[in-house]
């Protein structure tokens, strides 16, 4: 919910929450005070304009303390007159901070404060789920370096296993027994050709 207000001859779009600078007002710091000049109330979809103002709208607002503006120059002359005026003006402000909007028995301010409990309400749960997954994750986390540890302490206790070194045949071994074998071996003579008796061709 939102207001327009009129205040010292100026208009104002105000919300709750709001803080802004109006014309001086004869008020005290920390006063609460209302400002009836309601021009225009909007409540989501629905609207009411004022004619000048809305009936049984009201903003309420405390005043914070007071402020000056920036200085404003003002400079005239008259050409050919020697005439030179110059005047510094610095406005005094009142700085308040808008507290409620009330508009047919509805307030702005309840209506926010429900929005933020039930907005709280949600974080707090997200909050607890997201807690319950990090004390999960670290209890897994637990588990795993132990298992680790474990596997790390029993490869450290048990005996390191010497590598099988592969024989190497000797290179003058095979022609050895290869000689041996052939020196015992008796030896084979060749087998005498048949003697092929005489024909009459060959005499």
């Amino acid at each position: 919910m939102y207001a327009v207000i009129e205040t010292g001859g100026k208009q104002y779009r105000v919300e709750v929450g709001t803080v802004l600078e109006v014309e001086l007002l004869d008020v005290e710091p920390g006063q609460s005070i209302t400002l009836e000049r309601v021009l225009l109330v909007a409540d989501g979809a629905e609207a009411a304009v004022g004619n000048p103002v809305v009936a049984d709208a009201a903003v309420e607002a405390h005043v914070v303390g007071f402020d000056r503006g920036e200085k404003v120059i003002a400079f005239k002359y008259r050409p050919k007159a020697r005439r030179r005026v110059k005047k510094g003006h610095r406005q005094e402000l009142t700085v308040l901070r808008i507290s409620d909007i009330r508009f047919n028995g509805k307030s702005a301010a309840e209506t926010q404060a429900k929005a933020d409990a039930e907005s709280g309400a949600a974080r707090a749960k997200v909050e607890e789920a997201a807690a319950r997954q990090a004390a999960g994750d670290a209890a897994i986390a637990a588990k795993l370096a132990a298992k680790s540890a474990s596997a790390d302490a029993a490869s450290a206790k048990a005996p390191a296993k010497a590598k099988a070194v592969p024989k190497v045949a000797d290179a003058g071994a095979a022609p050895k027994k290869a000689r041996a074998k052939a020196a015992e071996a008796p030896a084979k003579t060749p087998a005498a050709a048949p003697k092929r008796s005489r024909t009459k061709k060959d005499e």
